[in-house]
């Protein structure tokens, strides 16, 4: 009789490097009594930076969302040319933690306007970011004129302590260390418009009535405000799309926007079907005739675009998403193209009618013959802080706010008393011939 083999234990990764030493070192000893360049395990568990990677699972690093670098040598003659118009960096998402090089000092917080329910939080954060933390808190000068903070006796304490701005007046690009969002998505991208550079690091609570973009609650705001203070959150860098829209005949007075979800070009309120040319890379791809076209990030894959039958993407996924809008062909699928390739869009000598083009819903402009967006992605990202890490807050904002894979689960074969007693076997004559 045979005897039945275990199936070998595999060991971890610890293990193997526990025994790699060990058998070095027994080597080293037995040739050459007087070695001491190999280190002996217990010098390496003295070592802080040794046992910091071994206690985080940083070392050696086993998963990443994005694939490992690729190597730059490929056989024994190729090579990667080396090319210094790097559009951005990717990094591995699991690195992209939040530091400060020096405490923030100044915060900006926006509050979803034309909402009383965000009111007492709005205030009692205002006053707590003030009295206890002692910072510098900026709002939008139209928050103070809210007829209904007049009425707030606590609000009265700080109201003269808050500095103010006004949209497209004053310049906060220097002057933030970090942001605050009450409300929903749109805080966030109001947060992205105000800042056409570099975005301080955002919070965001979700105050709103979607909130995919949200994900703190507001109950224990203190605990979580300190921790991102002391710089213990990881981000999420949501790329932005660099938008420059060039008129024909006026090359140079160009219109540059920055966009976290998507740059829409439609027909506007013309009857005609639209008729878009899209171009690559300088290469002509196709002519979109429908309803319009969306150029999205990972981020605004899901709005306008997965409304539009897109796919969703997510955030730290470096790619551009185009997405015809109820196009006139079967065959048109929305498409992902790799971060930074320079899309063009014009509207076509032969078309019937304008276009019309908006940036994450505002800015809308009409496009005439001649005229020309440029699109490809921004090396200004949106620094997004996680409530927990990027996984887990993309994939919950996907159930609780889309109802992500939702379903009522089938059921049990014990459940079902109707089939318990019969077989495989049965067909519906027997089952008629028993009844």
């Amino acid at each position: 009789m045979d005897m039945v083999r275990e199936k070998p234990r595999r060991r971890s990764v610890s293990e193997m490097l526990d025994w790699r030493w060990t058998a070095r070192n027994k080597g080293n000893a037995a040739s050459d009594d007087t070695c001491t360049d190999v280190p002996f395990l217990e010098d390496l568990d003295k070592d802080p930076e040794m046992r910091r990677r071994k206690r985080s699972g940083t070392w050696p690093r086993t998963r990443s969302l994005n694939a490992p670098s690729p190597v730059q040598q490929f056989g024994p003659c190729g090579r990667m040319m080396k090319n210094s118009a790097m559009v951005m960096t990717i990094q591995d998402p699991a690195s992209q933690r939040l530091t400060w090089y020096k405490p923030p000092l100044t915060v900006l917080v926006i509050k979803k306007v034309r909402d009383s329910s965000v009111l007492p939080p709005f205030v009692q954060l205002a006053t707590w970011l003030i009295e206890e933390k002692r910072m510098v808190v900026f709002v939008e000068a139209s928050v103070l004129e809210d007829p209904a903070l007049a009425t707030d006796p606590r609000f009265q304490g700080v109201r003269d302590r808050l500095q103010t701005f006004r949209d497209g007046t004053d310049d906060l690009q220097d002057r933030i260390d970090f942001i605050v969002c009450l409300g929903g998505d749109g805080t966030l991208l109001y947060a992205s418009l105000l800042f056409q550079k570099s975005v301080p690091p955002v919070m965001a609570f979700h105050l709103g009535s979607l909130g995919f973009l949200t994900p703190f609650e507001f109950d224990n705001f203190r605990e979580q405000v300190t921790n991102v203070l002391e710089g213990n959150a990881a981000l999420t860098l949501r790329s932005r799309l660099e938008c420059i829209i060039k008129r024909k005949g006026e090359e140079s007075k160009e219109a540059k926007l920055l966009v976290l979800n998507e740059v829409v070009v439609d027909r506007g309120p013309s009857p005609y079907l639209s008729n878009i040319d899209l171009f690559i890379q300088g290469k002509h791809v196709t002519s979109v005739q429908g309803d319009g076209l969306i150029v999205s990030t990972p981020t605004g894959s899901t709005a306008y675009a997965v409304a539009a039958g897109a796919s969703m993407i997510h955030p730290s996924v470096p790619a551009i998403m185009i997405t015809p809008i109820c196009p006139h062909s079967l065959s048109f699928r929305p498409i992902v193209v790799p971060a930074g390739v320079e899309l063009k869009i014009s509207v076509s000598p032969d078309s019937r009618n304008t276009s019309w083009v908006s940036f994450d819903g505002r800015n809308r402009q009409e496009l005439f013959h001649g005229d020309s967006l440029q699109v490809t992605t921004s090396t200004y990202p949106v620094p997004s802080i996680c409530a927990a890490d990027q996984i887990t807050d993309w994939f919950d904002s996907l159930a609780e706010c889309l109802h992500w894979n939702v379903r009522k689960k089938q059921k049990h074969l014990d459940e079902l008393s109707d089939l318990t007693h019969s077989s495989s076997n049965d067909t519906l004559d027997s089952l008629d011939r028993d009844s």
